[in-house]
């Protein structure tokens, strides 16, 4: 594993052969090292990548992880993936070799994160322990690493935030009316409060997704903004395709809304804001009015909060919603439903308070199931048949 200096510019470079992974031999290049010691870790780094042995690096673990993900998910996902990594990953982990990372190594790594003084929120640390742990399953499964000490050193942070925030019904007509002089934000907010959709899903929108006949809003895709370009892709899930039904009320502002946008293409976006557009208009309406600022995505909580207490059940909530699952609705709403149990034993009270008390008599010769019958039919069945039968 030689290195040279290059005497015309006093730095050192590296030139090495390595087998690529069609088998062919090839040689590498590389310049600009201000010692002989950086020239060879990099031959030696660059060798245990291509070799994919459990002992490179952290920090080329991740470049292959993410050069193979990068193909499979979608490209807000891999940006969310790099900025964890980058900024909460690498800087501990990225120089230390994959099978040198012990259990202790995770658990200094994350005190060190739940003590910063950024004050992360838990579920974002939870996210970012998810992170880790999926890189270091990444090299079990493809690059024989034996363990995961992720595993051993437990996680932090939590999936669920502690408490959920939304607007009650009349905190919502407070803030719309600080937004009203500005008819963008007024209709964008109008639609995520009435509807629950996700913001994505909103900017996303054209005036070809909304039914005003049939009184619904078919939701196909999400909007996004990505390295100062507006990217549309499929929604979250394939249960996120779908079409929500919408009230009189919001037909005909979503109409006036449209009314005033010349010659609006079907296929062109509806809403031509951003999602900082509507952090801002939250901001302001929620300064202007005093009610309590709460994130875009808690409108969408705020609506099936509105839901529940008009007693729509879980089922109808999760398909409205887009959830994947009825036990994501469940788990993610659960504390608003515990009322509706008390509700629901009053009912049952009622019903039974109802029921006439049947006198004690001898019962009358039959069949039951034919009097069923008679009583769906209307028709009478003669004795001897019921004795036959």
């Amino acid at each position: 594993m030689p290195a040279y200096k290059d005497n015309k510019t006093g730095k050192w470079f590296c030139k090495f052969y390595y087998t690529d992974w069609q088998g062919n031999n090839r040689q590498k290049w590389k310049r600009g090292f201000a010692t002989k010691k950086e020239a060879l870790a990099f031959e030696r780094e660059f060798l245990e990548k291509q070799s994919a042995n459990p002992d490179m690096t952290f920090q080329s673990l991740y470049e292959l992880y993410m050069e193979d993900m990068t193909a499979r998910l979608k490209q807000s996902t891999i940006l969310t993936k790099k900025h964890i990594c980058e900024n909460h990953i690498l800087p501990f982990f990225g120089k230390k070799p994959i099978n040198e990372i012990k259990a202790s190594d995770v658990r200094r790594w994350q005190n060190q994160l739940m003590n910063s003084p950024n004050g992360y929120s838990k579920t974002y640390l939870k996210t970012i322990n998810n992170q880790l742990s999926c890189i270091i399953n990444y090299a079990k499964r493809f690059y024989d690493l034996n363990t995961n000490p992720c595993g051993q050193a437990g996680s932090m942070g939590q999936a669920k935030a502690e408490e959920m925030d939304y607007w009650t019904y009349d905190e919502y007509i407070t803030f719309r009316e600080g937004i009203k002089d500005k008819p963008l934000a007024y209709i964008c907010f109008q639609v995520l409060y009435w509807t629950g959709m996700r913001e994505g899903e909103l900017l996303a929108l054209t005036a070809a997704d909304i039914d005003l006949v049939a009184k619904q809003i078919d939701i196909n895709k999400t909007y996004q903004r990505l390295n100062g370009q507006d990217i549309i892709t499929p929604p979250k899930t394939k249960k996120s395709k779908r079409k929500v039904p919408i009230p009189d009320f919001l037909c005909q502002e979503l109409q006036s809304y449209m009314d005033t946008r010349y010659m609006l293409s079907p296929n062109e976006r509806l809403f031509p804001a951003t999602k900082h557009f509507l952090s801002h208009e939250m901001e302001r309406g929620s300064k202007k009015t005093g009610v309590k600022r709460i994130r875009i995505h808690d409108i969408r909580h705020s609506h099936a909060s509105l839901l529940i207490n008009q007693g729509c059940d879980a089922l109808i909530l999760a398909d409205r919603l887009g959830h994947e699952k009825v036990s994501t609705t469940l788990n993610t709403y659960s504390h608003l439903f515990p009322h509706k149990q008390q509700e629901l034993v009053t009912n049952l009270e009622q019903l039974a308070a109802n029921v006439p008390v049947t006198p004690t008599q001898e019962p009358p010769m039959g069949n039951p199931l034919l009097d069923t019958l008679e009583k769906a039919s209307g028709k009478v069945i003669p004795m001897p048949q019921r004795k036959a039968i």
